[in-house]
């Protein structure tokens, strides 16, 4: 059979048609830009303020990630509806649209920062987490200098005691007990943790101990990893504690672990 002299092509289709939606363009566009903030201010969460393992002691993980996506989604989402080329009040509703959204985001943000943890303090026998928003900051002149303001780079060590004078131990007593102010809360009873060694030292405890409460291969592949640990205290935090890991000849901090330092 002869091939005949010409083909029959396909018809090109135009630029126009092969063009992505305008609509879509704009959702995409505001959907990778919304992504982009969070993974920033996820660095910032994960990096500074709640390093790992406190995110899980704290139980901000579930909250945050929750926020981020209602946050990450609603917006381009919205962007997609009301996106029409042509639209008088398009500009407006799409500005009105990202304040809404950054407003949230930045409500959000706040609350886990004035939620992280501030200071991790040496209490009678443990060390409690101290949330910056369970801050005592009352008569905030009776609180040194370097304690008055919560750290925004990361938790830092303290030790707390109660005070030697009998009408402020009582004072304090009193507001621990129907306040809920415990005295970990309480800059004005901050002093630096190389100060405690001698009182940290009475309370430490071997790492044997924690296979009473874990699985002893936990406990052995925490220290395999910190080597130089060899006793521990506990680690009280609102949801779930931990277990500081320590030196006994320098009582100087090693780790946290994600190791129950108790039944």
């Amino acid at each position: 059979m002869p091939y005949p002299d010409t083909i029959p092509l396909q018809p090109r289709r135009s630029s126009a048609e092969n063009a992505m939606p305008p609509r879509i363009h704009a959702f995409l566009i505001h959907l990778a830009a919304s992504a982009t903030l969070a993974l920033l201010t996820l660095a910032l969460v994960y990096g500074l303020w709640y390093p790992p393992p406190l995110q899980k002691a704290l139980g901000v993980t579930g909250i945050y990630l929750l926020l981020l996506g209602v946050d990450v989604v609603i917006g381009p989402t919205l962007t997609l509806v009301v996106f029409k080329p042509g639209k008088k009040s398009l500009y407006l509703d799409l500005a009105i649209i990202v304040c809404l959204q950054l407003a949230a985001f930045a409500y959000g943000l706040w609350t886990v920062a004035d939620g992280r943890p501030a200071w991790l303090v040496f209490n009678t026998d443990r060390f409690d987490v101290a949330q910056a928003y369970q801050l005592d900051e009352h008569h905030s002149d009776a609180i040194p200098a370097h304690y008055r303001n919560p750290p925004w780079l990361g938790p830092r060590w303290v030790a707390a005691h109660m005070p030697t004078n009998a009408k402020a131990y009582d004072a304090a007593l009193f507001k621990a007990i129907f306040s809920g102010v415990d005295i970990p809360l309480r800059p004005a009873l901050y002093y630096p943790l190389a100060e405690a060694k001698d009182e940290i030292r009475k309370h430490l405890q071997p790492l044997d101990t924690l296979k009473r409460f874990n699985p002893a291969a936990a406990v052995d592949k925490a220290h395999a990893r910190w080597p130089e640990a060899d006793t521990f205290l506990p680690l009280m935090a609102k949801v779930r504690p931990m277990t500081v890991l320590m030196r006994k000849d320098t009582v100087q901090v090693v780790a946290i672990v994600d190791l129950n330092p108790w039944e």
